[in-house]
């Protein structure tokens, strides 16, 4: 729906969260999905996350294998990863894994690979990985909601927000079709990610987005505003639950 250039605010700033929204808000993938990646790995030894965030996937993986490594650039992130024994965190890029040469069963990226060197990332994929090793390039699409709030929020989506998205976004929104895959590819299963959410839930996960972060920056905090305006008017009670679901696209190749 349209909306004017000077909506009446919200009640509260829901884009204004805090340095740990990625942690708090972003979804969480299924279990489903780490028990295809394990049961598609030559062996349950040793599984690598690279750009493994606060180990969302990392995570998911730990009960499915003897040991698993999650590795990212940001100390911050894995600051905020919940500590698991079975897991290994490490701060360094994709690029450079501090991972043993032909060591691990599985190699993940979960929402993380648009933003690497592929080539060099391929090339350590098949340093570290052992024969038959299993690489998963994991990512979400763009997330659908109840008829009544859907068409309003893909508005902001493809309209509002979206000139504030990086070019690497485009790469998300093919679920990675037309990158260079030099592997040998094993069709993925049909998956999602569905959450039930309330309003506070939902603004905070667009808080984790590079988009908002960069129109906030440009001072369009009231592009951001309206949108939040609109959603508020539309979702009703702040604290309902409601449906909301992205579709998981996969690039699963083996060496």
């Amino acid at each position: 729906m349209p909306t004017s250039s000077s909506p009446p605010a919200p009640a509260r700033n829901w884009f204004d969260q805090g340095g740990s929204a990625y942690a708090r808000f972003r979804p969480e993938y299924p279990p489903a999905l780490a028990a295809f990646l394990a049961a598609t790995a030559p062996a349950r030894t040793l599984a690598v996350d690279a750009g493994c965030g606060n180990g969302q996937l990392t995570q998911l993986l730990a009960p499915c294998f003897g040991h698993v490594i999650g590795v990212d650039p940001s100390a911050d992130q894995i600051a905020n990863a919940a500590p698991d024994p079975r897991i290994d965190y490490r701060c360094a890029p994709a690029e450079r894994m501090p991972v043993a040469d032909g060591s691990a069963d599985l190699v993940t990226a979960a929402q993380a690979a648009h933003w690497f060197d592929l080539p060099a990332f391929y090339r350590e994929v098949r340093r570290i990985g052992r024969p038959g090793a299993v690489l998963a390039l994991v990512s979400y699409g763009v997330l659908r909601m109840d008829e009544a709030l859907d068409a309003r929020f893909q508005a902001f989506y493809r309209d509002e927000i979206g000139p504030y998205w990086p070019p690497q976004r485009h790469l998300v929104d093919t679920g990675y079709a037309t990158i260079d895959f030099p592997f040998a590819e094993v069709a993925p299963p049909t998956l999602e990610i569905r959450c039930d959410w309330s309003l506070p839930q939902f603004l905070g996960y667009l808080t984790t987005w590079s988009a908002v972060r960069s129109a906030r920056e440009a001072g369009r905090d009231a592009l951001l505003a309206a949108f939040a305006h609109d959603m508020s008017a539309a979702w009703g009670d702040p604290d309902t639950a409601r449906t909301v679901r992205w579709p998981l696209n996969m690039r699963i190749g083996r060496l």
